[in-house]
């Protein structure tokens, strides 16, 4: 089973980018805090995730989520490579979006970010076959 459940902050707004066949994805990251004590000095850790949604999921989170906003993201954890600027191979972690759940107010309609309701089969939440490649980022 491979399933990861990440509560915290947009760092940045989403980014929706289409595949060659049209297929939209939306991108965006999300950071954790964590507080500690170590030898009686407080210390504060945050932690980064990169998210790509798919699919009627992907336009949802485009249209409500902006930065700063609080949410509950669930999905796939998958390593994915790109080529850097100087050519060098890179590998990130990845977070493939299956469910959202909206915790602080959006910017949408009315100022109000609704939870997405998960419908079985109402929903793309992956890439199809080799979209993943042609995407820029």
């Amino acid at each position: 089973m491979n399933k990861i459940i990440v509560i915290g902050n947009l760092g940045r707004d989403p980014e929706m980018r289409y595949t060659a066949s049209g297929q939209s994805v939306t991108s965006f990251s999300i950071a954790t805090n964590r507080k500690f004590t170590v030898g009686g000095e407080q210390r504060e850790e945050t932690d980064w995730f990169n998210v790509s949604a798919w699919g009627r999921l992907s336009e949802t989170c485009n249209q409500y989520l902006t930065k700063g906003q609080q949410v509950y993201v669930e999905g796939r954890l998958h390593l994915r490579s790109y080529e850097g600027r100087d050519g060098q191979t890179r590998w990130v972690n990845e977070i493939s979006l299956t469910d959202v759940q909206f915790l602080s107010r959006g910017t949408g309609p009315g100022d109000d970010s609704p939870a997405y309701d998960n419908e079985p089969g109402g929903m793309d939440s992956g890439p199809m076959g080799d979209d993943a490649d042609d995407l820029p980022f």
